[in-house]
C-alpha cells in the first residue's frame, strides 16, 4: 500500500483497535497483573509485602526504572513452577488476541529465575508450552527472546547462555535489558558474538534513559538487528540518518516512556517525530501490567496525545511485521491482512 486513504477522526481508534500487529517488546514477567500475582503467591506459599490487589497496584508510581525494577523483580518471585510460567504467559496471549496481535516476541528474564533456584528448563517449557497454545486457540505466532540482566556480569550472562543451549531450538533469539545506565552494550560484546556464532538473532535496549550512544555501540558492538526503546536516538542527527537509512527498527514503548518519566507527558513523545524522519518504529506495550496499558492502549493513548493519522498507523503496522523474526510466508500473510484491514476502512 504507497497510500494510504485518509481515516476520519472518529473512526481512527476502530481501526487503531482492529489493525492486525505485532508485539515485539513484551517483557513476559511484566504482563503479571496483580491479581495472578496473588493467585500464584497463594498457590506457591509465598508471602508479599502487601496486604492486597489494591495496595500492589497503589506501589506502581515509578519514577525511573530502577523504582520499577524493584518492584518487577519481588513480582517475578510467585513464579516456581512450569505451570507458573504457562498461566503467565498464557493470560498475556488472551490479552493480546483482543488487541488483534497475530505475531508476539516474548522477551523473558531467566537470570531472575535461576537466580531463586527455578530451573531454566521449567521457566522455557513453560512459556513455550504457552506460545504453542497461543497458535492453536488465539491463532498467536509467537517465540522467545531470551534477554540477558546487563546489570550482571558478562560472565553470568556466558553461564545463563550455557544453561539455554539444551533449550536452543525453543529460543529465537537474545536481548539486553535492567537497568541501562552505568550498563552500556559494550559490557556484553563477547557473549553476543557467541549468542550470533549460534545463529540466534540479537537485540537490546538502548537509548531509553541511555544516551545515544549506547545505540550506536549496540549497533556496531554488539550487532543488533533491532533497537528497543531507542527514543534518544531524536539527540543525535547522523544517528537517525543511519537508523533511517539501514532500517533499524526500535521497538518504541509509549506508555512505559510515560510511567518511568521519560517524557514528561504523551503529547511530547517523540514516536511521531521517529515516524516523520523515516524510521522503522513501532509500538509495544513493555510491561504492561505495570505500565498501564497493552497494544491498544499504546495505540489509541498515544494517537489522541501525538495527533498522528491513519498513515502512521500503517506504517506502525507494518514495520512491526516486517521486523519480526516470522519467516517471509508469515510476514507477506500478516502485511496482506493489515492491507485488508486498511480496505475496510477507506
Amino acid at each position: 500500500m504507497n497510500s494510504v486513504r485518509p481515516v476520519s477522526p472518529e473512526r481512527l481508534p476502530e481501526l487503531l483497535r482492529l489493525m492486525p500487529k505485532a508485539e515485539l517488546h513484551i517483557h513476559i514477567e511484566g504482563s503479571l497483573e496483580p491479581e495472578l500475582i496473588f493467585a500464584l503467591a497463594k498457590r506457591n506459599g509465598v508471602a508479599l509485602p502487601y496486604a492486597s490487589v489494591d495496595e500492589l497496584r497503589s506501589a506502581y508510581a515509578f519514577t525511573n526504572l530502577q523504582s520499577f525494577l524493584d518492584i518487577y523483580y519481588a513480582g517475578a518471585s510467585v513464579l516456581l513452577t512450569e505451570q507458573d510460567f504457562y498461566d503467565m504467559a498464557r493470560a498475556y496471549f488472551l490479552k493480546a488476541a483482543a488487541d488483534h496481535v497475530v505475531h508476539a516476541e516474548l522477551f523473558f528474564d531467566p537470570q531472575t529465575h535461576t537466580a531463586r533456584g527455578v530451573s531454566m528448563e521449567t521457566v522455557v517449557r513453560g512459556l513455550h508450552r504457552a506460545c504453542v497454545d497461543a497458535q492453536a486457540g488465539q491463532g498467536i505466532s509467537a517465540s522467545l527472546i531470551m534477554c540477558f540482566l546487563r546489570h550482571l556480569s558478562e560472565e553470568e550472562a556466558f553461564e545463563t547462555l550455557e544453561q539455554a543451549l539444551p533449550y536452543r531450538e525453543l529460543i529465537v533469539g537474545v536481548g539486553l535489558d535492567s537497568g541501562e545506565v552505568g550498563n552500556p552494550p559494550e559490557k556484553f560484546a563477547r557473549v553476543f558474538a557467541r549468542c550470533r556464532e549460534l545463529g540466534l538473532h540479537l537485540v537490546a535496549h538502548a537509548g531509553e534513559e541511555g544516551p545515544p550512544a549506547y545505540i550506536w555501540t549496540a549497533l556496531d558492538l554488539l550487532k543488533v538487528e533491532r533497537i528497543d526503546h531507542g527514543v534518544q536516538a531524536a539527540k543525535d542527527p547522523a544517528l537517525m540518518q543511519r537508523l533511517a537509512r539501514d532500517r533499524i527498527a526500535l521497538t518504541v514503548c509509549p506508555l512505559s516512556n510515560l510511567k518511568l518519566c521519560v517524557f514528561p507527558d504523551l503529547a511530547q513523545h517523540n514516536l511521531r517525530q521517529l515516524l516523520d524522519a523515516g524510521l522503522a518504529a513501532t509500538v509495544n506495550s513493555d510491561d504492561p501490567a505495570y505500565f498501564g496499558g497493552y497494544m491498544n492502549d499504546n495505540f489509541t493513548q498515544t494517537f489522541a496525545a501525538t495527533g498522528m493519522q491513519a498513515s502512521h498507523a500503517w506504517a506502525l503496522a507494518s514495520n512491526s511485521f516486517e521486523a519480526s523474526f516470522a519467516g517471509q510466508a508469515d510476514k507477506r500473510k500478516n502485511l496482506d491482512s493489515l492491507a485488508a484491514c486498511f480496505e475496510t476502512f477507506s
